[in-house]
Parts: C-alpha cells; sequence; structure tokens
C-alpha cells in the first residue's frame, strides 16, 4: 500500500488518522464501490466547495464534468488493483469551479475492496510561479532601461523646461499658454520617469516584523477617506496570523496599488464591494535564488472586487512593465507591486472571471532566523 492508501486507511482509525488528513495541503478523497465520496480531508472540502456531509451523499460525477477522465481513470485502479497517476486533467465544473486543473493520483484501498483513494494537486500554483519569475524577469529589463531613461532623458528634459521658462517671459499672452503646456508636459514626463527610477534600486530592503492587519488597516483608511469612499470595503481576517518580514511601507504601496485598482475597475459598478481577505496557508513552497532550502509561503493577502474582470488576452501578461487596461495609465503600477512582493520573496498572482479579479500574495511569515539576522 502507498503512502496515499495509507493515509486514508488511518482514517478509520479515529482523531489521530483524521488529523494526519487534514495536516495534508492536498485534498485527498476515497471513492467507494458505490461510485459515492465516503472519506475526504478538510483540503478535498475546500476544493469542492463541499462538507463531508455534502460530499457523502453524492456520487463522485456529481462534482465533476460528464464523461471526466477521473472517472475512468477510478476504473483502471479497479482494473488493475494498482495505483495510476494521471496529469494535467481538467475536472472544473459549474460546482466546484471552472479552474481545475490537477493532477491525480489514484490507489485502491486494500482492506476495502472497490474503494479508490484520490489525491488532488493542483497545477494552477505551479504555473503561476513560473509566470511570476518571468514577471520578475520583465522587471529587470526595466531596471536596465530605468537607468538608461533617468541619464538620458531627463538632462535634456531639464533643459527643454529651462528654455520655455525664458520664453514665457518674453511671449504675448497666447505664446504663453504653449510655454506653459511644454513646461507640464516636461514635468509629466520627468514624473513618469521618476517612477521607472523605482525599478532601478537595488539596495537592500529594510525590514521588520510587520502586523498585516495595521499595513491593511491604514490602507482602508486612506481608501476610504479618497478613491474608495463611495465603495464597500469587507474585511476577512484571520486574527492569529504571525507577523510577515517585511517593509511597512512598501506593504502600504502595494495594497494601496491594489485596492486603487480595484476601486478603478468597480467605477462603473452599482453594487460596488472590495474584499480583503488575509488567511494561513502551509504547503506552498519556493526555490529562490541565494537560498540553499525551498522558503515557505505560508501567509496569504487578497484583494478581490465584483467588477467586469481583467480581458483574458491580457491576464497572462498583466504584471509585465506598460501593460494596463485604463486609458491614461502607464502600465507601471503592478510591474513595481511585483517587484517589491518578488524582493520579499513573495509572490502574486491574479484570478479575473467576468464576475472579478482576485490578487493573492503569499509571502514569508516573521522566523526565528530572521531575528538573528536582524541582530
Amino acid at each position: 500500500m502507498n503512502d496515499v492508501s495509507r493515509a486514508a486507511g488511518a482514517k478509520g482509525l479515529g482523531t489521530t488518522g483524521q488529523q494526519v488528513l487534514d495536516s495534508l495541503p492536498h485534498p485527498v478523497v476515497v471513492v467507494g464501490e458505490d461510485e459515492k465520496i465516503s472519506r475526504a480531508n478538510a483540503a478535498a472540502e475546500a476544493f469542492f466547495q463541499a462538507s463531508l456531509a455534502v460530499l457523502q451523499r453524492h456520487d463522485l460525477s456529481y462534482f465533476v464534468p460528464f464523461g471526466s477522465p477521473l472517472l475512468s481513470l477510478i476504473s483502471q485502479v479497479r482494473e488493475r488493483g494498482a495505483p495510476v497517476n494521471e496529469y494535467k486533467v481538467d475536472i472544473g465544473s459549474p460546482r466546484i469551479g471552472s479552474e481545475k486543473l490537477v493532477d491525480i493520483h489514484a490507489s485502491p484501498l486494500s482492506d476495502q475492496p472497490g474503494s479508490v483513494v484520490l489525491l488532488f494537486q493542483e497545477r494552477t500554483m505551479a504555473e503561476k510561479l513560473d509566470k511570476q519569475l518571468t514577471s520578475r524577469g520583465a522587471a529587470r529589463t526595466v531596471t536596465g532601461l530605468a537607468a538608461m531613461l533617468a541619464h538620458e532623458i531627463k538632462n535634456p528634459l531639464s533643459g527643454i523646461r529651462g528654455a520655455a521658462q525664458l520664453l514665457e517671459s518674453s511671449a504675448d499672452e497666447n505664446d504663453r499658454a504653449l510655454t506653459r503646456l511644454i513646461m507640464e508636459e516636461t514635468d509629466r514626463i520627468v514624473k513618469l520617469v521618476d517612477r521607472m527610477e523605482v525599478f532601478s534600486d537595488e539596495r537592500p530592503i529594510d525590514r521588520e516584523p510587520v502586523n498585516i492587519h495595521v499595513v491593511l488597516d491604514r490602507v482602508k483608511q486612506v481608501a476610504e477617506n479618497g478613491f474608495a469612499k463611495d465603495i464597500r470595503i469587507v474585511e476577512k481576517y484571520d486574527p492569529s496570523l504571525p507577523p510577515v518580514y517585511a517593509n511597512k511601507d512598501q506593504l502600504i504601496q502595494v495594497f494601496l496599488n491594489l485596492v486603487k485598482n480595484a476601486g478603478e475597475a468597480l467605477s462603473a459598478s452599482s453594487d460596488a464591494e472590495i474584499t480583503i481577505t488575509t488567511a494561513f496557508r502551509p504547503g506552498v513552497r519556493l526555490s529562490v535564488p541565494g537560498a540553499r532550502e525551498r522558503v515557505s509561503l505560508p501567509l496569504e493577502f487578497c484583494v478581490k472586487d465584483n467588477g467586469p474582470g481583467v480581458p483574458q488576452d491580457l491576464l497572462p501578461h498583466l504584471f509585465e512593465p506598460f501593460i494596463t487596461t485604463k486609458t491614461n495609465g502607464s502600465g507601471l503600477g503592478l510591474a513595481l507591486v511585483a517587484k517589491i512582493v518578488g524582493d520579499h520573496g513573495g509572490v502574486i498572482e491574479c484570478d479575473s472571471t467576468g464576475r472579478g479579479t482576485t490578487f493573492r500574495i503569499l509571502m514569508p511569515a516573521f522566523s526565528a532566523s530572521d531575528a538573528v539576522t536582524e541582530e
């Protein structure tokens, strides 16, 4: 019997077995000979968006698409009496969500003939991590571009602005309007270059243990007194979260940007709502440059809106520089957010449908080793 079968068998032994299953970060279910789900761990309840009691009332086919490869996979396991794995299987359905691309590990349960243990490993996380690394590469490209622009553009712009000021002193009223236009446009370009210079800042980040809820309270206060004063902001926080090892000001900048984007996406909505959530999600680990071991990213922070969503053709490129859906946007806001999160050793991802958009940030928690480094 493999590890998955042993874990599922342990569930029938009592509380300890249930705790073992619930501690697994991946969904695990047992499908009986009658095709009904007989057992499931906590991750499976979240995955199928149903409690164990609801799961046990239905056949597995109730939750997956008609003719799903998952059903034939179960039949193969029963026929062979041996484990079978299947990769990149889409089991998305209206009941459990439209995007459910998973690797499936199926194994027979020896002490219960006809029963099959299923372990699902979502592929979306691995693929989003790959996209995140691509976004970081794009940010590094902007780093070199920003340094070049600062040197090659800002100096000539100062000369142009100075010349316009001299012309304004001797120009008539009609020409002064043109000189003012030159100065205003010059200042606008300088501000754009200044924003890009942030990408070339490679100084070490000044970090400390930060209570993320203090950061989010500040962001909410700013939003409700400004750009989101007509939008309902809902908080769903886990008060037991450990501190995040980060720069407080940079985190405020990140979440202000995300909440502001959400607010702009809701400008035409009659029932505008932004939901900010925090949660502890163990099991996510990432290999990062300069670290010998994989880094755990258990802290999850989400900013959700119920707006029209991001166009699907832009979604894969959302964190790349100069990509924007705004008429007058520069396309640097989300690229800067991705850089800040990446500099903190975290990951940011975006899920968007016609019913709204969710930006999800995964970050490491403050640990004893961080405290030693600070000292």
